[in-house]
């Protein structure tokens, strides 16, 4: 039996920008932190500029992904999680390219990468794929378009190792047979672990699990929130 999409929404929003700001906090260690130096102008102008497109691409790419739900697209609300979902797709897109781009560059990237998410976390549902958090909208293919944008920006001429496309540069071919191979490489085990696992039956919940919930059957308390589902908390 269907159940109405109320049952599958998360019970707390804040927790969810909680979560969305420690990872992005996270990601300025993350991104700037992997410059490895600071003990000189050069470094540190460097890891100045990666902490500003880390700010740029999520900031655009969260208010894209916002304004598009709540203008554009049904049933046209303000969706919160949709704008922390954009936000983390801003900064897995810029994550790849952060320290070979100029900020402008970065605000281009972060909205395209909202794009990018949004597109796919549509495409996700439209084809069923059971994909309740959209990870692989987020880390999947917004991580594919920022490995692609160190191809596409980056000027030479800036001295900050940037080789893209858009300024004669030949960085894109790299950047797209690492895709590939990223792929065949992620997929390929995890084909090696998952398959295994479906053919002994032990890949997916009972249907007796997913008809209860996992909570009831087999967690202490039985609910991790007090409201009843559809419900706001007082």
């Amino acid at each position: 039996f269907l159940l109405p999409p109320s049952e599958f929404e998360g019970h707390s929003i804040p927790f969810c920008v909680l979560g969305t700001f420690f990872l992005w906090f996270g990601w300025y260690g993350f991104n700037p932190g992997s410059t490895l130096a600071m003990h000189d102008v050069g470094s540190a102008n460097l890891a100045g500029l990666v902490a500003v497109n880390t700010t740029l691409s999520p900031c655009v790419a969260g208010l894209l992904v916002f304004a598009l739900r709540a203008l554009v697209l049904p049933p046209k609300l303000l969706d919160v999680g949709g704008f922390c979902n954009g936000i983390l797709g801003g900064l897995v897109s810029i994550t790849a390219p952060c320290g070979f781009v100029k900020p402008w560059e970065a605000i281009i990237i972060g909205f395209v990468g909202g794009l990018v998410y949004q597109g796919t976390s549509m495409l996700m549902r439209k084809v069923k794929v059971d994909d309740v958090v959209d990870a692989f909208a987020v880390h999947g293919a917004c991580g594919l378009w920022g490995l692609l944008a160190v191809g596409l920006f980056g000027n030479p001429d800036e001295a900050i190792g940037g080789n893209g496309v858009f300024y004669g540069g030949d960085q894109l071919g790299t950047q797209v047979v690492a895709g590939i191979v990223i792929a065949l490489w992620s997929g390929g085990l995890s084909a090696a672990i998952m398959v295994p696992l479906r053919l002994v039956g032990a890949l997916r919940l009972s249907d007796e699990f997913q008809d209860k919930g996992a909570d009831v059957m087999e967690h202490s308390p039985s609910k991790a929130y007090g409201n009843k589902a559809g419900e706001n908390a007082a």
